[in-house]
Parts: C-alpha cells; sequence; structure tokens
C-alpha cells in the first residue's frame, strides 16, 4: 500500500474518532442536562420558536414536531422576553451607569424673558375745560418730562369775561338782593370752566382773568400731545396724555408647558441688561388670557415700583419666578428618559443584571430632573448613561414591538451563534429543512425544522439525506438563518466550513 492511501485512511479513523466523540458527548448532555434541570422546579414549559405561549405541563409542542422545553427561575428566558441581560464587566466596558427613582418636590425656578412697558393705570389725560384760543404752548414734544402741577400750556378764554365782569358787577352792588346776585354769578363761572382756584383769583384780585393755565395733573411723560400754539380748542378736546413712571409693568413671554406653573402673586425678580447689578422685586399682578399664535408663549404681567424711573418702557429684561410650594413627586435625571416620538423610555435596570425598556408618562422638568407620573415607583433603578449602548436600536424596537406593537425595524447587529448537527430532510430555494440534535445553548431538544439558506447557497456536497455540521443565528426576520454548513465527517469526509457558498 502507497503512502497516500496510508495517510487517507489514517485520516478518515481520526474523523471517524473525533465524530464518534462528538455524538457521545452530546448524547451524555442531552442525559446530563435533564438530570441537572431535574433539581430544580421549572417555572412553565414552552416552545423556543413560539416563546409567549407558556405551557404548565410538558408535552409536545403544538407548533412543532419538538418536545416543549422547561423555562427555570435563573433562566434568560424567564423574563417576559422584553429584557436583555448584560454581564457587569460588559457593562462597565460600555459606560452603563445607574441611578434611582426618587420622591421630592420638583421646586425649580422659573425663567423668561420681557419688556417693559407703561402701567396703563396710572395714565392723566389733560382736556380742554373750556373753549378758547391756545396762546402759548410749554411742553412742545412728546415724550418730554413733566413735574406734577407744572404748567404745560395757556389758553384764552372769551367766555370767561362776560362771566367775571358779571360777577364783579355783583360784588359791587349793594342792596337786599345783591348777595344772591354774586352767587348767582359765581356759579355761572363754575359752569363756563373755572375751578375754585380761579373763582378765588377772580374774587381776590378784583380784576378779569381770561387767560387759563393747563397744569400737568400728575408727574411723567408726555405720551400723547395734540395741541399746536395758536390753534383754537373746543371744550372737551383733549391736549396732552400724560403717563405716570412711579411704577411700570413688565410683561414676561411664559412658555405654555410652563404656564400652570406660575399665578397670580407669585413672587419676581427683575433684571435689565441696562442696569446690571439691579434687581426689582415685584409679584405677577396677572395672566394674559390669550396665547401668542406665533410664539406659543402666555403672558404674565408684573407690576413694579419704579423709584428714580430707572426702567423704562421697552427696555428688555430677564425674570426669575420663585418656585412656590410643590408636593412631593417621583423624579429621576431628565437624560434617562427616552423620547421615541410617540412615548417616552427609560431602561429599567434589576440587580441580577437584565434591563428592560419601561415606558413612562413624563411630567415637568427642573433643574436636570424630571416628574414621572406614571411607570415607575420610587427606589427602582434607570439606566442614565449608555442605555443606547445597553441595547442596539434595531433591538430596542424589537423589544418595543413586544411592549406595544410598534414595527420593528431590523435585528441585532451581532446575533448569537448557534451550533448543531442533523440529517438535511428537504432543500428548498430559499430554505433547508433539518432533523438536529440537541442545541445546548438554546436549551432544545431534538427536532426537525427549517432553516434560510445562508447568502451564497449550499456547497454542492449538500443534498437531501446528507448529514450536516452546521452554525445558525435568529434572522431579521425572526426565524433562525444558517451561517456556515458543512458535510458530516462520516458523510464524505472533512470538509471545510462553507459560507456563503465559499470554503
Amino acid at each position: 500500500m502507497n503512502h497516500p492511501t496510508t495517510l487517507a485512511i489514517a485520516v478518515a479513523a481520526v474523523l471517524a474518532a473525533s465524530y464518534a466523540g462528538y455524538q457521545v458527548g452530546a448524547a451524555n448532555g442531552s442525559r446530563t442536562a435533564p438530570a441537572q434541570a431535574s433539581t430544580k422546579k421549572p417555572l412553565y414549559w414552552h416552545d423556543p420558536m413560539v416563546p409567549g405561549q407558556k405551557f404548565d405541563k410538558p408535552g409536545k409542542s403544538p407548533f412543532m414536531d419538538m418536545q416543549l422545553v422547561p423555562v427555570y427561575a435563573d433562566s434568560d428566558a424567564a423574563g417576559d422576553g422584553s429584557g436583555i441581560r448584560i454581564d457587569p464587566r460588559v457593562q462597565q466596558n460600555l459606560g452603563v451607569r445607574t441611578a434611582r427613582v426618587t420622591s421630592g418636590p420638583l421646586a425649580a425656578p422659573l425663567a423668561a424673558v420681557g419688556s417693559v412697558a407703561y402701567n396703563e393705570r396710572d395714565v392723566a389725560l389733560v382736556q380742554a375745560r373750556s373753549g378758547g384760543y391756545l396762546e402759548r404752548l410749554v411742553v412742545r414734544a412728546p415724550f418730554d418730562p413733566v413735574r406734577k402741577g407744572q404748567a404745560l400750556a395757556e389758553l384764552y378764554v372769551p367766555d370767561w369775561i362776560a362771566a367775571q365782569e358779571e360777577f364783579l358787577a355783583a360784588r359791587r352792588m349793594r342792596g337786599d338782593g345783591a348777595a344772591g346776585l354774586a352767587d348767582a354769578a359765581r356759579q355761572r363761572m363754575r359752569l363756563a370752566g373755572m375751578d375754585e382756584a380761579q373763582i378765588r383769583l377772580v374774587e381776590n384780585s378784583g380784576s378779569v382773568h381770561a387767560r387759563l393755565t393747563v397744569a400737568a395733573p400728575i408727574a411723567g411723560v408726555i405720551a400723547g400731545l395734540d395741541a399746536r400754539e395758536g390753534m383754537t380748542v373746543a371744550a372737551g378736546a383733549p391736549l396732552f396724555r400724560i403717563n405716570g413712571l412711579s411704577s411700570v409693568w413688565v410683561n414676561a413671554a411664559l412658555p405654555e408647558s410652563a404656564a400652570a406653573r406660575v399665578r397670580p402673586g407669585t413672587a419676581v425678580e427683575v433684571r435689565a441688561q441696562a442696569l446690571p447689578g439691579k434687581v426689582f422685586h415685584g409679584k405677577v399682578s396677572v395672566i394674559l388670557p390669550e396665547v401668542n399664535a406665533a410664539t406659543r408663549t402666555v403672558t404674565a404681567r408684573i407690576e413694579l415700583a419704579n423709584p428714580g424711573a430707572l426702567l423704562l418702557p421697552g427696555m428688555f429684561t430677564t425674570l426669575t419666578f420663585a418656585p412656590g410650594a410643590a408636593a412631593d413627586v417621583l423624579l429621576l435625571p431628565s437624560e434617562a428618559v427616552i423620547a421615541t416620538g410617540t412615548r417616552q423610555l427609560v431602561m429599567l435596570a434589576s440587580d441580577a443584571g437584565r434591563f428592560t425598556p419601561v415606558e413612562v408618562q413624563t411630567g415637568a422638568e427642573g433643574n436636570g430632573m424630571t416628574e414621572i407620573r406614571k411607570g415607575l415607583v420610587a427606589g427602582q433603578k434607570v439606566v442614565v448613561s449608555g442605555q443606547f449602548l445597553v441595547d442596539s436600536e434595531a433591538s430596542l424596537k424589537g423589544t418595543i414591538t413586544r411592549m406595544g406593537g410598534m414595527p420593528a425595524a431590523a435585528a441585532p447587529a451581532a446575533a448569537a451563534r448557534h451550533h448543531a448537527a442533523g440529517t438535511v430532510e428537504q432543500v428548498g430555494p430559499h430554505d433547508i429543512t433539518i432533523s438536529h440534535g440537541p442545541v445546548a445553548s438554546l436549551h432544545w431538544g431534538p427536532m426537525t425544522m427549517a432553516f434560510a439558506l445562508p447568502p451564497g447557497g449550499l456547497p454542492a456536497q449538500i443534498r437531501v439525506g446528507s448529514k450536516v455540521d452546521f452554525d445558525f443565528s435568529k434572522s431579521a426576520a425572526g426565524g433562525f438563518a444558517i451561517t456556515a454548513i458543512r458535510p458530516a465527517a462520516m458523510d464524505g469526509m472533512a470538509m471545510p466550513a462553507m459560507q456563503g457558498g465559499k470554503p
């Protein structure tokens, strides 16, 4: 016998021994696994291909030609299928940080911006009490400052001359009816628009005063000027509008979401960029019942004392609203909340290293904390850093689908690989049916099932009846796909594993 033939026989013997050892090991594994599991009480039984369906006793699966598999308390399948388990060392590598849900008040100050405006309650309108001619205008331009009692203009009033002369003539009369005539003439002066001070001036001086001096009733600025020198004015005609500056309004723009936190009487601190270091204190007087359609804000009006008239209308201000007394609520760091667009989720962490997405209902935010109204209880741990690394985006969407029916986008990028050996029963255009032995990594017993073909197809040596060794993993569609397949050692000598149809 030549040397090549001797070498081939030796290789065949070694491969046969290896295959026999593998079969014995698999058989021993299948015999010892139940023995080890028999010391524990199963929680339930399920079909690994349909993990959502649970059974309270062993038997044959109604979905596939296989026995139901027991699930124990320490098994990954014992959960609700929505979580994943990560080794603590892997968690450290991923930079996973957790925080506990706490209970306390969310008393965060609210900041807003606003602008100074005139206090519309501190306004005086100056009118002509009598018709006449405006001879002299003292204040000639809008926004000129004025003092209380300051002369604004002088009017020549012809109607006053006759009334005053009649009054002076009645005073010079002697007799029983002279006093009555003087009182009647004084009343006609009042009807002509003269006030008591002007009447006393005529009475004390004994001469006619046909000119009216218009004075400012309050201090402030001329906000409206309708008078011009030389014009004729009628009784009741508006001449000046004066806005006081002893107090001002600050109109603050509040976001709709924050408007509920501000009420009339809430204390406010106001700062103006034009007055660095100066702080004004006031309270919210009213929340205007209107929402700005362009900015989606609500206006809060604050009335401020303005000593020295430092605050001027139009000034830009920043406001800080003091937080009111708040009830205790559930709080967690805002960075722990994952916004999906339609839901708010957090990754709940257990002491056993399992992470589960949980839907929550959030409330107000402040100081980096978010109020949790529904979904969590105090003391639970949530992931605040690395939650997107705990599970890939596709894996996260898959678990969300199991929670509420959201569509999954893709399978995890790195799916677990499993090994099995069996006999090819059928080969289709897209899948292959194999009767395989136990799969220890999935706690499966022997069964017959279909697998998706590898991207490159099957090796030419594999056909119906071939004994094969193969690796497989879970596919994006939810089934299982072959990642590597080769003829078994006893079915055509040792062949290299084929992936995608290539060795």
